[in-house]
C-alpha cells in the first residue's frame, strides 16, 4: 500500500490518470490546522454528536485523514474517541502525513427510538395477512433512514425479529419524526457527563472541543463550560456552533465569548450552522449556511474567532462560496483576489451528512454477510473507491489537482 497503492493501482483502475503522485498533487495535507483556518481551506469532518457506531467512525476517520482534512469531530464518548484515533493512526501507517484534529461535540442529545411492541404486532399482522408489499415498504424505509435494522429469518415458522433504532447510528437529524409512516419515533434527549467530558480533554489524543447551542439562552452554555474547569486549557481549538437567530445572532455571540474569554488560552472558532444535518439531502441545502455566512462576514461588531460553515454543506458550498466572493479571501469586496497577512473571512467549512453519504456508501458495499466492509484498508478497492470520493470533497477547498 502506501503511495504506490494510491498511485499505481489507481491509475491501473482508471480511477485516476496514470502517473498521479498523491503526494505531489495534495500538498496541503502536511498544512497545520491552524494555517489552514487562516487560509480559508480548513476543512472538518463531522461524525456526529451521538453518531457511535464505532465502525464506521474509524473507517470514515481513516479515509479523511487520507483525504487531508485538518479536524474530525466527533461524540464525547470513550469508545467513539478510540475509534477515531484507530483510523487517524491506521491512515498514517499507510500514509505518513500530518495528524488532523481531535474535536469533541458536547450539546443536548436527541436520540429516537420505536416503540418496539407496537411495531412488532404490526409487522407480523402485515405477514400474516399477507401484506407483503407492506412489510417491504417498511424495510425499505428503516434501511433508507439508516435508523433501524429488522434481521428477519424463517425456520420453521420461527421469526427472530430485531426491530428498532440502532442508537450508535442515530445522529438525531429528527428528519424521521415526521415521516414515519406509524407514528411511532419517540425522541429522548440527554446531556453528556460533564467530568467524563473533562477526562476526554486533557488526553493527548484530543485537541479541540464543540459545544453545540441552541440560539436561546446563554444560561447552560455558561454551566457547561465553568463544569470542564482546567480541562479547556489542554485544547488547541474551542468552537461554538449556533444557529442564526435574526438581529440578536451577534449579540448573543458576544455574550458567549465574555463566558469564554477568562479562561480562554487557544484559538476559537464560530461554527455557523446553517440547515443543521442537512448536507445529504440536496444541492439547495447549502443556501442558508452560505446566507447566514455572508451576515457574519459582514458584521463589524461580531466577537474574535474564526468562522466555519456547517449545516447543509455540500458539494456544491464552495461554489456558493465564490459566488459571493467570501472563498479564501479576506474582504467582501470584488477586487480581492489573493490572500495577503489576514485571516481569510471565512475559515473553512465542516461536512457532515453529505461526507458520510459519499463515503458511506463505499464502506456499506460490502456482501451482505459481512455487513459492510470491516477495517477497509483489508479491502483495498474499497479504500481506494473511498479514498477518491473523500479528495473529490476536500479538494475543492483545498484546492488539490486531481
Amino acid at each position: 500500500m502506501a503511495l504506490h497503492f494510491f498511485s499505481c493501482h489507481a491509475a491501473a483502475q482508471h480511477s485516476l490518470p496514470p502517473g498521479f503522485s498523491y503526494k505531489s498533487k495534495v500538498p496541503s495535507i502536511a498544512t497545520l490546522p491552524q494555517k489552514s483556518l487562516q487560509k480559508g481551506n480548513w476543512v472538518k469532518l463531522i461524525c456526529g454528536a451521538s453518531f457511535e457506531d464505532v465502525v464506521d467512525v474509524r473507517n470514515l476517520s481513516l479515509v479523511y485523514t487520507l483525504a487531508g482534512v485538518d479536524c474530525i469531530d466527533c461524540a464525547a464518548d470513550l469508545a467513539v474517541v478510540n475509534a477515531v484515533n484507530e483510523g487517524i493512526d491506521a491512515a498514517r501507517i499507510i500514509l505518513p502525513i500530518r495528524r488532523p484534529w481531535v474535536m469533541i461535540s458536547v450539546k443536548m442529545m436527541r436520540i429516537f427510538t420505536f416503540e418496539k411492541l407496537n411495531l412488532i404486532q404490526m409487522i407480523v399482522q402485515a405477514i400474516v395477512q399477507d401484506h407483503v408489499k407492506r412489510y417491504v415498504l417498511l424495510t425499505q424505509y428503516l434501511c433508507r433512514m439508516h435508523l433501524a435494522h429488522i434481521s428477519f429469518y424463517i425456520f420453521h415458522a420461527k421469526f427472530d425479529m430485531k426491530p428498532g433504532v440502532i442508537t450508535e447510528r442515530c445522529y438525531g437529524c429528527g428528519r424521521c419524526f415526521p415521516v414515519c409512516p406509524y407514528d411511532k419515533i419517540k425522541a429522548h434527549s440527554y446531556l453528556r457527563d460533564a467530568a467524563a467530558t473533562s477526562k476526554l480533554l486533557e488526553r493527548d489524543d484530543v485537541d479541540a472541543l464543540e459545544i453545540h447551542t441552541n440560539g436561546r439562552q446563554t444560561d447552560s452554555f455558561k454551566e457547561l463550560w465553568d463544569s470542564l474547569g482546567e480541562s479547556v486549557n489542554h485544547l488547541s481549538l474551542v468552537a461554538v456552533s449556533l444557529p442564526y437567530i435574526g438581529d440578536s445572532t451577534v449579540s448573543l455571540m458576544n455574550q458567549m465569548y465574555s463566558i469564554l474569554e477568562p479562561d480562554l488560552r487557544c484559538l476559537n472558532l464560530w461554527q455557523l450552522d446553517g440547515r443543521p444535518m442537512s448536507g445529504d439531502i440536496g444541492r439547495g441545502a447549502t443556501r442558508e449556511s452560505i446566507a447566514f455566512a455572508l451576515r457574519l462576514a459582514s458584521a463589524n461588531d461580531k466577537p474574535p474567532g474564526f468562522l466555519q460553515l456547517a449545516g447543509g454543506t455540500n458539494a456544491h458550498t464552495v461554489d456558493g462560496l465564490s459566488k459571493q466572493n467570501l472563498f479564501q479571501t479576506t474582504t467582501i469586496s470584488e477586487s480581492t483576489s489573493t490572500l495577503s497577512d489576514s485571516n481569510a473571512l471565512i475559515g473553512g467549512i465542516a461536512y457532515g451528512g453529505y461526507a458520510r453519504k459519499i463515503v458511506g456508501r463505499v464502506l456499506q458495499s460490502g456482501s451482505e454477510e459481512e455487513g459492510g466492509v470491516g477495517k477497509i484498508e483489508s479491502y483495498p478497492d474499497h479504500l481506494l473507491m473511498a479514498v477518491i470520493e473523500a479528495l473529490g470533497l476536500v479538494g475543492g477547498v483545498k484546492s488539490y489537482e486531481l
